[in-house]
């Protein structure tokens, strides 16, 4: 019982609620800090930091041979990133995509990917290596003690919390991830653009954004193309958030004959990978829906050195007007939306050019002082083991006699150091009291002793004071660095001039205001045709005159029937109560034994869950009103207007749980409904007897039907049509079927 009881005691109490929100917080900060949104200072993701700096760790150079992908990749999960392979090589081929990063960072070898969207080999097969960008930039001075180095996953390994990138790499390269409950997009800018635009911040910080984007003209997509809204930037770059529209680059080229191509040279970022293709699809289905007619024939003849999308129009087609199509019905014009959120001071938070510039610029001060910091530790360690050999130097021979005359390395080093005397043997009294006079450092006192005899050459020891006075020149200006903040800017400024002289290249996108693209359709002439659905499910058009000439084999052929405008919209209402709604125009238009369209192709009409009831043409709805009957006897009439909708799918009816529509008719001259049941149950009544609804209402029951019975057909009488339908292939009057009031049980009949 006592050790129950203190089990008890040490259970801790608290609201589900509060441990779910509390675990919920700290799984969003951790997608958030160590997985989807860069930092503000390097601009780079943690997996993109591991892979660098593992890459460094290596020893895979730009000036070293390639080593396999798959090498990196498992160094890197094993020491640094234990989130899975794939995750690890995807940055690692991302980072090697020139058409996707302004400044690609890692060199690859073999098959990375291509802007159509083609994927990487696997990692097996590729090799890659660093760029000499990276080594310059991001990795040169980790051994200057610049970044603080945080355990691993295991605490078996030490890695950088941040590389110590030279620039702002946040916008030359950009960004994009999606994190819990907020994402980041990031274009990537001009590499020597960016670089002016820090070095004006530096030299005056109180500058504006408008300022810096004198500098930072806009963003420099890898894909070219052209940005359409410079006005709009401003804002952006103050705001860190808004709509980037950019456009392709088309250039026209005459051919004989009159013809002209036209000719797609750069593409929209956004456009990048498969919606080149969707791109191409586009520009056939606006041939196949007859939105243009102007195209002869589309090829891509991209390669490795560019995109090149030809468009061949016919003779005498208005260029201009099919070009503006291709920016308003196609992603050839395309929106990046900007949102610039990365991790600023352990946090998220989304910032303007200046912030992430000046970000940038007080990691390039913290990371040169700790630079200079170490460097000047080092030179005064150098300068005072300088000192002592010099000093030693000039009273060599009394060293070597202290040496001499020690028994082991301890006594002479006391002599030394403390000028203990003691036990030294001594050629002369003056020899012993100049000894007890020495007062070398520690570290003096171990460089002499550890000094080898060639440095007592002349031309050794010249260069020992020669370098002894570098050392004294280099301490002079890394205290200068350190004590003032003009000449470590200077500093940074030179690496960044150095940067830009190297690596720099030219802008590839054009920034302009351009008016919006104005596309004037070809005007369809409105004519009458006939819809025509078999009862495979397969649709068409034909015209009028073609219908009369071959009426008795499309009464044979086909279920649906219905005359329409080309321009009009045709409503199949289904056995689920949907309906859906097929531009005629998307139907194609023909000859009378042409095979026509699977209708789900040109809808949203699932063959494997509905079947078709009916078929109206839209515009004839909006004259009448429709009567819906279902399996379950529920019946109501419905004002067509209620049909008029541009949504593609619509509930058309509600049902009851297992109930489905099984007649769905255009009330016209209509005086009675009969009813027939699968069991043989008939009934009938007057139209009057069946309720307005809406559309989103059951309706009433038409009548009472017996255990597991359902209504199986609905026909109408009215004061033209023959009385006589066919049933189970059989001649049967309807008016055999005794006139009673809705909601009967009928009277069984047989056929």
């Amino acid at each position: 019982m006592k050790k129950s009881k203190e089990f008890t005691e040490n259970i801790i109490k608290t609201e589900y609620s509060e441990v779910m929100q509390r675990s919920y917080i700290d799984y969003a900060m951790s997608v958030i800090i160590s997985r989807a949104l860069p930092d503000a200072r390097d601009g780079l993701k943690p997996v993109q930091r591991r892979v660098l700096y593992d890459m460094h760790e290596l020893g895979i150079k730009f000036d070293k041979p390639y080593r396999k992908s798959a090498r990196i990749v498992g160094d890197t999960m094993g020491k640094y990133h234990p989130h899975g392979d794939s995750s690890i090589y995807e940055a690692l081929v991302v980072m090697s995509q020139d058409f996707k990063k302004g400044v690609p960072l890692v060199d690859g070898h073999g098959n990375f990917g291509n802007i159509e969207g083609d994927g990487a080999a696997a990692m097996r097969y590729t090799e890659a290596r660093l760029q000499e960008i990276t080594q310059s930039a991001f990795l040169s001075d980790l051994d200057k003690d610049v970044v603080d180095f945080i355990p691993n996953f295991d605490e078996t390994e030490k890695e950088p919390s941040v590389l110590p990138v030279k620039f702002p790499n946040l916008l030359v390269n950009g960004s994009d991830g999606i994190a819990v409950g907020m994402a980041t997009s990031i274009p990537p800018h001009n590499l020597g653009e960016v670089i002016e635009a820090t070095k004006a911040y530096m030299n005056n910080e109180d500058i504006s954004n408008a300022q810096l984007l004198r500098y930072v003209k806009g963003p420099d997509f890898p894909t070219g193309g052209i940005v359409t809204n410079k006005d709009e930037l401003k804002e952006i770059y103050e705001t860190g958030q808004g709509k980037i529209k950019v456009r392709g680059k088309v250039e026209i080229e005459p051919q004989k004959g009159g013809k002209t191509n036209v000719v797609i040279s750069e593409i929209p970022y956004p456009m990048i990978g498969a919606n080149i293709s969707k791109f191409l699809s586009d520009i056939a289905s606006l041939a196949e829906s007859k939105k243009t007619q102007d195209i002869v024939d589309i090829t891509n003849q991209s390669s490795k050195e560019g995109i090149r999308i030809v468009i061949e129009l016919r003779k005498d087609a208005d260029v201009d007007n099919f070009v503006n199509m291709l920016y308003k019905k196609t992603r050839l014009e395309d929106t990046f939306g900007v949102n610039m959120l990365a991790i600023a001071n352990g946090k998220p938070e989304i910032m303007s050019l200046k912030q992430i510039i000046a970000h940038n610029v007080e990691f390039q001060f913290e990371v040169t002082r700790r630079k200079y910091t170490t460097l000047l530790e080092k030179e005064t360690e150098k300068k005072e083991i300088q000192e002592g050999l010099i000093k030693a130097c000039n009273v060599i021979d009394l060293v070597i006699e202290i040496l001499r005359g020690s028994k082991d390395r301890a006594m002479a080093k006391a002599c030394l150091v403390e000028g203990v005397v003691d036990g030294i043997k001594f050629k002369s009294k003056e020899s012993k009291i100049m000894a007890s006079q020495l007062k070398f450092t520690e570290k003096q006192a171990n460089a002499i002793l550890e000094m080898r005899l060639y440095k007592l050459i002349g031309l050794e020891l010249e260069a020992l004071i020669n370098e002894h006075e570098d050392t004294l020149a280099n301490i002079f200006k890394y205290e200068d660095i350190l004590d003032r903040r003009d000449s470590m800017a200077m500093v940074i400024i030179n690496e960044l001039d150095d940067l830009k002289n190297r690596f720099a290249k030219k802008r590839k996108t054009v920034i302009d205001n351009v008016e919006e693209a104005v596309f004037v359709e070809n005007q369809i002439e409105e004519m009458d045709v006939v819809f025509l659905m078999d009862r495979f499910g397969y649709a068409k058009t034909i015209d009028v005159p073609t219908l009369e000439r071959n009426y008795e084999s499309a009464i044979a052929e086909y279920r649906y029937i219905v005359n329409c405008k080309n321009t009009g919209k045709i409503c199949i209402f289904t056995n689920t109560g949907d309906m859906h709604t097929v531009k005629v125009m998307d139907l194609p238009f023909g000859k009378f034994k042409d095979k026509g369209v699977p209708i789900d192709n040109v809808s949203n009409f699932n063959t494997e869950k509905e079947y078709v009831v009916s078929c109206e043409s839209q515009s004839r709805l909006n004259l009448f009103k429709l009567i819906f009957v279902t399996k379950k006897s529920m019946m109501k009439v419905v004002d067509g207007g209620e049909f008029d909708v541009t949504r593609r799918t619509i509930s058309a009816t509600k049902l009851l749980d297992d109930d489905e529509v099984i007649s769905v008719s255009a009330l016209t001259d209509q005086k009675q409904i009969v009813l027939k049941t699968k069991d043989g149950y008939f009934i009938r009544f007057g139209i009057e007897e069946i309720p307005d609804k809406k559309k989103t209402a059951v309706g009433v029951r038409g009548m009472k039907l017996g255990l597991k019975d359902d209504v199986e057909s609905a026909f109408y009488l009215t004061t033209s049509a023959e009385p006589v339908v066919t049933i189970d292939e059989k001649p049967f009057d309807l008016y055999r079927v005794k006139l009673s009031r809705r909601d009967g049980k009928g009277t069984k009949i047989r056929l």
